[in-house]
């Protein structure tokens, strides 16, 4: 199986649309000005200067599991590990330099991981690379003189976590052990490394979601606005996202398929995005129409609007949204192209929502 099979879809979506957006295009072309221009030593130098260079003497455990992993992603490119001195556990995977690529480890990580938590991290981040990510440059513009515009804002955001999640994929590709996976990402989100005080457990980890969805539950709620703008999932959701991964076809025969596998990705991930009626996304703007359309047709359909039923419809729109100002007649004609819009921007997962807020 190759590695573009296991891409996650909204992490392609994205990446694709974000490389024909303008102020995108803008950036890396200012990039690469930049680069040609630069005269100073590359990544490479400063790693030598600043890090370990773990060669396959030093490491040959490491070395091993980086060509487990360039194996399974058919990966040519030729690899070199480094270590830091930090207490945090981190990794990074460098743009590729010379002809080498270069994967960096913080020296508590590699002392607190075990063999397939290693593999996992390994293969995330050489995801990164298959996937090219790095060609989108969400630091620069993020960080830049100028801001970019909001909706370009959340839609970097957004697409970031999905692109966790793909590379997500590639680690548990390599290391084929759910239950290393899920524990590699309880020590990033705990800190804890030992089971002397505290045994994980997957399916307390994975309750965790499920105590959030419950949240999730009151019509048109969304996620709180900070989390919009977080670069990767909580690991709890990363967690959830990854079983759905396990049980798919792309990981043993007979597991679901990748339409559903994906629906029920978007359903996780919905817990750290806008919902619909403040998102700006192309399907947020589907399903706010469809469901203004749906529910006017509804209310509408015995004895008009009613009183109680302009209010329960204000309770979804903002504050100061003339709901008596919408045509209800105008709006059943168009309910079948926006049910058709919704169909072609929203996921089944999404349009499923929009029904369950409709009854």
């Amino acid at each position: 199986m190759n590695t573009a099979a296991i891409r996650c879809t909204n992490d392609l979506k994205m990446y694709q649309a974000l490389l024909d957006n303008t102020d995108v295009k803008r950036m890396r072309e200012r990039i690469q000005r930049k680069e040609e221009k630069r005269k100073s030593p590359g990544i490479r130098r400063h790693l030598l200067a600043t890090s370990v260079r773990l060669s396959r003497s030093m490491s040959a455990g490491l070395h091993n599991m980086a060509d487990r992993c360039t194996e399974r992603l058919g990966l040519c490119t030729p690899l070199e590990l480094y270590v830091y001195a930090g207490p945090r556990f981190n990794a990074a995977c460098f743009k590729p330099e010379e002809g080498r690529l270069f994967i960096m480890f913080s020296s508590s990580l590699l002392e607190a991981f075990a063999d397939q938590e290693l593999l996992f991290v390994m293969g995330h981040e050489l995801g990164h690379h298959v996937y090219q990510h790095h060609d989108i440059p969400i630091g620069y513009i993020l960080r830049g003189q100028r801001l970019p515009p909001p909706g370009l804002a959340l839609d970097l955001f957004t697409w970031s976590r999905y692109a966790e999640i793909s590379a997500d994929r590639t680690g548990a590709y390599c290391a084929e052990d759910l239950q290393s996976v899920a524990r590699a990402l309880f020590k990033l989100a705990s800190g804890i490394t030992g089971d002397r005080v505290v045994r994980f457990s997957l399916d307390e980890f994975l309750r965790q979601v499920d105590d959030m969805l419950a949240f999730d539950e009151q019509p048109g709620q969304g996620a709180p606005m900070q989390d919009w703008f977080l670069t990767h999932p909580f690991n709890p959701l990363r967690v959830k996202a990854l079983k759905h991964f396990t049980e798919s076809d792309l990981m043993h025969s007979g597991g679901i398929g990748k339409t559903e596998l994906e629906d029920r990705v978007q359903q996780v991930m919905g817990l750290m995005e806008p919902d619909y009626m403040e998102g700006k996304t192309d399907a947020s703007r589907a399903m706010r129409n469809l469901f203004l359309a749906g529910a006017i047709a509804v209310a509408d359909v015995y004895e008009g609007i009613s009183e109680q039923e302009r209010e329960v419809l204000k309770s979804f729109l903002e504050k100061g949204y003339a709901v008596e100002n919408l045509d209800s007649r105008r709006l059943r004609k168009i309910l079948p192209k926006r049910i058709a819009e919704a169909k072609q921007w929203a996921s089944l997962t999404q349009r499923m929502q929009v029904v369950r807020d409709l009854c």
